[in-house]
Parts: C-alpha cells; sequence; structure tokens
C-alpha cells in the first residue's frame, strides 16, 4: 500500500528489521540471459547456485543455441539491488557460464512509461475528421458553452481523475520532487484504470507551495471530473485538500489519508465481528500521527471508536502538548486521549484492543503486545517493513494485519480509491463527503460473508471482482440521497 507513515522508530533499528524481514520478491525480479557450455549437468549446477545464494528462480526458457552451448533465460526473484549484484557475480565466476546479459525487469515494464492515451473512436476517413475535429466540432463546443452541464456529456471529463503529486512524501522515499515521483503516479493510474474502469492521468508540479498548487489544481479542473492529490507531505496535504474541497465543484479526495482510512475501518468491522466486541468500547493505540493517522482516527471516531490515543516519536499526544505540534496534531489532542495519557506506548498498551500502526520498522517490540486485552488486534501497516513482524507478533494476537500482499489480511488502498471515484464519477458528484467514505468501508467489509469470515481473512484481496462494484454503488447512492450529486437517482448513472 501507498500510506503516509510518521517514524517513531530508531534508523539503525529499522535497518537491521528491514535486512533480517527481506524476501525475494517480483519487485526485485532480473532475467539473466546465459551461455551454457552444452554439457550434462550444467543447468543443474547454475540453478543450484542461485538457490545456495537465495535467489527465487521462475522461468527457464531457451533462447538460442550455438555451436557448443545452449543460450538460456533465467527468470530469478531476488531481495534487493545487492542481492542481486552477488548472485550475478557469483554466476559470473562459474566455469562454462557466459553472462551474456541481466535485465531488471521492473525498470523493462517502466521503459517509456506505463500508461498512454488511445482514441475511442476511429480516424480513418474525411467523415470522420469532420465530426471529430472542424467544422463539425464547434457545435458541440457550442452545446458546452450553451449548458455548461453538458461538458459531462460530451466530453472526458465525465470519467477522467487527475492524480496530482508534489514528489514531496513518495511512498517511503520522502522529497524526492516531481520527475523522480511520476513512476508511482502512472502506477496509480494503471490502478484507476484496472479496478475502476476510470481513466485518470498523472500530474507532477514544479512546486512545493501550497498556493501554487491550490492554483494550479483549480486552473486544470474544467478537464477533470474528479481530483486524486497523492503523496504530498503533511501538514500541507491538509490544507490543500480542505482548501480544494471548499472552493472546487468536483470530488478531492487525498487517498494517502482517506484511502488507508476507509480500508482500516472495514477491516476493522470485521474484526470486532470476530473478537464479539463493541466499536465504541475499544482501546485503540495509534503508532504515527501523520497524514494517515489522524485520518484513520477521524474515520474511527466517525464509526463509533471513543478511546484513542495516538502517537509520535516523542511520545503520545495530548492536550497541552506544546513540542513537535502542528495544527492537525493539535487538532488530534483536542479530539483524543480522553484520559490525557502522557506514559509510554508500551504503557498505552495495557488494556488496548486495537495498535494501529502507521509509522516505520520496530516501532513497538512483539514481546509488549501480550500487555493489551484478550483477542487483541493489530494493524501493523508500515510499508514495506511493518512495525512488528506476522511471525513475532502470532504468539500475542488474535489478529494480524499489514500493508504487505505476502501475509494474510493485506491492507490496501486499492481497495477504495478506484470505487470511490466510480462511484462518484457516475453520480456526477460535487464532493467526497464522509458518509460516503463510511459507505464505502462497509461496502468492502460486506464482499466477505459470515460464513467466510476468519482471522486470515477480514478483507478481501485486491483482485476480488466485487469490491470495485460494491463500493462505486454504495458510494452513488449515499451521494445521490445526501444531496451532493448532480444526477437525482440511479438510474440516470448509466447515462
Amino acid at each position: 500500500m501507498t500510506t503516509k507513515t510518521e517514524s517513531t522508530s530508531k534508523p539503525d533499528k529499522s535497518l537491521d528489521i528491514l535486512a533480517g524481514a527481506a524476501k525475494p520478491s517480483a519487485s526485485y525480479s532480473l532475467t539473466l540471459r546465459l551461455k551454457i557450455t552444452n554439457q550434462p549437468g550444467m543447468l543443474g549446477k547454475v540453478t543450484s547456485l542461485i538457490g545456495e545464494v537465495g535467489g527465487d528462480i521462475g522461468a527457464i526458457d531457451i533462447h538460442g543455441f550455438e555451436q557448443d552451448a545452449i543460450i538460456r533465460d533465467l527468470t530469478v526473484k531476488v531481495r534487493d539491488q545487492e542481492h542481486g549484484e552477488k548472485l550475478v557475480a557469483q554466476v559470473k565466476a562459474m566455469e562454462g557460464i557466459e553472462v551474456v546479459n541481466v535485465s531488471d525487469r521492473t525498470f523493462l515494464m517502466h521503459l517509456g512509461g506505463k500508461i498512454r492515451v488511445t482514441n475511442k473512436v476511429p480516424l480513418t476517413t474525411r467523415d470522420d475528421l469532420s465530426m471529430a475535429y472542424t467544422p463539425g466540432v464547434a457545435r458541440v463546443c457550442m452545446a458546452i458553452h450553451n449548458e455548461p452541464e453538458n461538458v459531462y456529456k460530451l466530453t472526458i471529463k465525465r470519467n477522467t481523475v487527475a492524480v496530482i503529486t508534489d514528489g514531496s512524501a513518495v511512498l517511503g522515499l520522502g522529497n524526492i520532487g516531481p520527475e523522480a515521483s511520476l513512476p508511482v503516479m502512472e502506477g496509480k493510474c494503471m490502478l484507476f484504470k484496472e479496478f475502476g474502469k476510470v481513466d485518470a492521468f498523472p500530474i507532477a508540479l514544479a512546486t512545493q507551495d501550497v498556493e501554487e498548487i491550490i492554483k494550479a489544481c483549480k486552473n486544470i479542473a474544467p478537464v477533470f471530473g474528479g481530483i486524486n492529490l497523492e503523496d504530498i507531505s503533511a501538514p500541507r496535504c491538509f490544507e490543500i485538500e480542505e482548501r480544494l474541497k471548499a472552493e472546487l465543484d468536483i470530488p478531492v479526495f487525498h487517498d494517502d489519508q482517506h484511502g488507508t482510512a476507509v480500508v482500516v475501518l472495514a477491516a476493522l468491522l470485521n474484526a470486532v465481528k470476530i473478537v464479539k466486541k463493541d466499536i465504541s468500547k475499544l482501546k485503540v493505540i495509534v503508532s504515527g500521527v501523520g497524514a494517515a493517522g489522524v485520518a484513520c482516527s477521524k474515520m474511527l471516531m466517525n464509526a463509533g471508536v471513543v478511546n484513542i490515543i495516538g502517537f509520535d516519536r516523542l511520545g503520545a499526544i495530548y492536550k497541552g502538548r506544546g513540542e513537535h505540534m502542528n495544527y492537525m496534531k493539535d487538532w488530534f489532542a483536542e479530539h483524543t486521549n480522553p484520559s490525557t495519557f502522557k506514559g509510554t506506548i508500551e504503557d498505552a498498551l495495557e488494556g488496548a484492543d486495537l495498535y494501529l500502526g502507521l509509522s516505520g520498522p520496530g516501532t513497538i517490540e512483539a514481546k509488549s503486545l501480550k500487555r493489551m486485552a484478550k483477542d487483541p488486534i493489530v494493524f501493523a501497516m508500515a510499508n514495506p517493513v511493518p512495525e512488528v513482524m506476522p511471525e513475532e507478533a502470532a504468539p500475542y494476537v488474535r489478529i494480524m494485519a499489514t500493508g504487505r500482499s505476502d501475509y494474510p489480511n493485506q491492507i490496501n488502498n486499492v481497495l477504495c480509491f478506484p470505487g470511490i471515484f466510480r462511484g462518484a464519477l457516475d453520480c456526477q458528484a460535487t464532493d467526497i463527503t464522509e458518509e460516503m467514505k463510511l459507505a464505502a468501508a462497509y461496502a468492502i467489509a460486506n464482499v466477505i460473508s459470515d460464513s467466510e469470515l476468519n482471522e486470515d481473512y477480514i478483507i478481501p484481496g485486491v483482485f476480488n471482482p466485487l469490491v470495485g462494484q460494491r463500493v462505486a454503488e454504495a458510494v452513488a447512492q449515499v451521494a445521490i440521497k445526501s444531496g451532493v450529486a448532480r444526477k437525482s437517482k440511479l438510474e440516470d448513472i448509466s447515462q
């Protein structure tokens, strides 16, 4: 997932945990083209070496033949760049093996970008040209000029979202700037298309000034049916979203905040069914009070949670704390921590029902989790390495979720934002309200039936085809009922 986190751990400890937790992954996937001497057992020697070094071999293909050699392509997953370099070096050192070429499959996927614009209608004759462009297009322009709402019928606005960033808080990479953020924004656009049938376009702005970002978004808004803010650092992201929501008549959604919050609530709704607890009586510990931490806490409060205690790198957030605060942490302090707890996160875990990690690796020691209430729930969502590894937490928790795809219960934003925007676009909503977000969370949770629900299945998988459809329907219904939709009834949505 693409959760924004606020670290509460020491960097050296994080690196130690990262090294111990890494496994071969498709994200570090190499294709080695090898010229292998044509002798019995040579391929076996290569594959054995790769296994000994820790590589995970996928496909083995024959590329061609030479007089005394076979040229093969071996696809191998490795842990990271250093691991890949070590593996290749050891293969190069083998007698009878020539490494012809090494390709990084992730970089190959990105060559020339991952998305493109294509035409929806043919343009092969003079008649096509006269209707799609001049002179016929003038009549369509005037139809929009005379009746502005026609822009939703006659242009791409009805199904297009801008994915906007300033590159200031990209994944776990931080402030890497607009150009370097583009691969992430392209990937986001792919997810919109794949899971919501929404056309999305990446826009990386060459400014990190709040006023300039707001101005840019307002100036391009006529083209788009919605704006998805992405990877903008806190606390600026809060003001940018609030201002745009107030000043634009199209939905504005900061996925790093609200997408995370919606999916967290969906997972919790199902988790409390299993442990048979009342959501209003939960004690929740939030590790990391950044954009995602604040949004998740707001969402949980809207769903009925009362007792939330949040922590940043300096400790508990409480009313009256003055150090390392901003206006959103001030809000958080006013609305959470009803007992004005000022102790350590370990002490706060005493009797807690949910530990919600939105911080970084090693934030909490597994043994501290045994202080939690009966049937504890742990959502450790830092990526790629969670606050506590599931293997370490297993003896102490009833339900465990992370942001990773290689463990059960992946809390992933892709379960939320394609469906939310699909529903908002379908009913031509002017906003995405708290009620619409709650509806999305309940829709995601309800994809899993009571008979399917268990400790390792509290949230549907990202490729479950029901998720986007159910979320879109629920969001559109609430938007229409609450009066933020231009369309007044569901029957109109297909028009």
